[in-house]
């Protein structure tokens, strides 16, 4: 029979396999956390969703999902569309700190895919707007926050 971790009643797990024992924490905090944050996305999400329509956006699609990545919101205003990156942090400029070059990058890729099923493909007006969500749920949009 192999080797066998031991787990606590606490969920405390002493590696007895090594040389020196090395205790750790069971990683059950780490999920709920993921979870905690996945849902605080999405409602931060709902809300931009619900700002952009009370200005009269049309929204086409939430969190469209091509090869080079998602979107989290492409809405159509003037005939121009708008790729939305919805970020949430406790202020909003740790919100916007959040939001990196490598992402944009990507975002801009996503886009790019999503045009070429539109009649005008890449001639289409577009922008990107960063959606920030502060922890009191208040959310800033910066428009034109990048683009590729």
């Amino acid at each position: 029979m192999g080797y066998q971790p031991r787990f606590f009643e606490d969920q405390t797990h002493v590696d007895v396999g090594r040389a020196t024992p090395r205790v750790r924490r069971n990683s059950g905090g780490r999920a709920r956390r993921g979870a905690v944050a996945a849902i605080s996305g999405l409602l931060a999400e709902e809300r931009v969703e619900a700002q952009y329509e009370a200005q009269g956006y049309q929204v086409l699609a939430r969190r469209w999902r091509g090869k080079a990545g998602e979107i989290d919101l492409v809405c159509e205003h003037g005939g121009a569309l708008i790729f939305v990156e919805v970020k949430s942090a406790p202020s909003h400029a740790q919100a916007a700190e959040r939001l990196l070059r490598r992402q944009m990058d990507r975002i801009c890729m996503a886009a790019c895919e999503f045009c070429g099923d539109r009649p005008a493909g890449l001639l289409s007006e577009m922008r990107f707007d960063a959606a920030l969500v502060d922890g009191l749920g208040r959310v800033q949009v910066i428009e034109n926050a990048f683009g590729g």
